[in-house]
């Protein structure tokens, strides 16, 4: 397989990834769907957390630490620990709200 080249992805995070799009071609992720309902898959595209989403959500919200002690662990700054942060509220809420499939990227 010929190596993996860079991509820019949005908030200029760096990542060594297939794009979403690329998803049923290999990429892997864990997928959490809403309960009770047969017809899950048509409300609409699944929502997509990436794996420094889901790093900066664990490390502020579920482990208590501050942002700057947060940003200092992942070895990014502040803002962008902080556009992190608000992305993963954004995409964990808009999957509850609407019932739309979760995928967590790894």
């Amino acid at each position: 397989m010929p190596p993996m080249r860079r991509r820019r992805r949005r908030h200029g995070c760096w990542i060594r990834e297939k794009p979403p799009w690329l998803l049923h071609l290999g990429q892997r992720g864990t997928v959490f769907l809403p309960i009770g309902d047969e017809d899950v898959l048509d409300k609409g595209d699944p929502v997509l957390l990436y794996p420094e989403e889901l790093e900066a959500y664990r490390l502020v919200y579920l482990e208590g630490r501050t942002q700057e002690e947060a940003a200092r662990i992942m070895r990014v700054s502040r803002g962008t620990l902080w556009r992190l942060l608000s992305s993963a509220r954004r995409k964990i809420g808009l999957a509850l709200v609407q019932r739309r499939p979760l995928i967590i990227l790894s």
